[in-house]
């Protein structure tokens, strides 16, 4: 049997910390391991308990969820640790903050009144790292408030992948799942599984969320 996925929460709103710690410890493959009510407690608190999964809010007192993020994925990196997985949660669709925070680390964004259930099976699909987090809705966040100018050059390490993975990197940056990539490229969706953790590993990518943010800003695909 898998260990239970560890999961932290930090946000500012004591009954909402309550309701998510009460979800979470009803579920046998999860364990609720801290909870913290702004950014800089949530960065001693990932640093102590070593969480799977970060439940994130972007706007907190003290410091708020965007610089929390950044923080927490540059001392992992810094520390040569595992980085926590990092759902944003907002109460605003389309909000430009969530497209900071997934840009400094984040795995995916959900609004704060998300179906209970599908929380808890984002919390399992980022985990794993087979699944985006709303990918069309992480694209449109891209869309509405990212002014960066666009690269003119092709990255180095993209020209690496083979043309078959060029392929499977374009499916999946627009969104597709593997099933929805095997039947379309008549693979089996295990193939699919080796060339995206290979994609990942070749461009230095931690999941698929950062895929998509990879290939919008680097204008690979419109």
């Amino acid at each position: 049997m898998s260990p239970a996925i560890r999961v932290a929460l930090v946000d500012d709103q004591a009954l909402f910390r309550t309701g998510i710690r009460m979800l979470v410890d009803s579920q046998p493959d999860l364990t609720f391991v801290g909870e913290a009510g702004n950014g800089r407690e949530g960065i001693d608190l990932v640093a102590s308990t070593h969480p799977d999964v970060v439940l994130m809010d972007i706007r907190m007192p003290v410091m708020d969820g965007i610089e929390a993020t950044e923080r927490i994925v540059a001392d992992s990196i810094a520390c040569n640790s595992a980085t926590p997985r990092i759902i944003v949660l907002t109460t605003f669709d389309l909000d430009e903050a969530a497209t900071r925070a997934i840009r400094g680390g984040a795995s995916g964004f959900l609004l704060k009144d998300t179906d209970p259930e599908f929380l808890l099976a984002a919390i399992r699909a980022v985990h794993a790292g087979t699944a985006v987090v709303a990918p069309s809705a992480t694209r449109e966040l891209f869309r509405h408030f990212d002014s960066r100018a666009a690269s003119v050059e092709e990255p180095e390490a993209f020209g690496a992948l083979t043309a078959r993975e060029r392929e499977v990197f374009m499916l999946a940056a627009r969104g597709l799942s593997n099933s929805e990539i095997a039947a379309g490229e008549f693979l089996s969706e295990a193939t699919v599984k080796t060339h995206i953790s290979r994609i990942l590993s070749k461009l230095s990518l931690r999941d698929r969320v950062q895929l998509v943010v990879y290939a919008f800003e680097h204008r690979i695909v419109d």
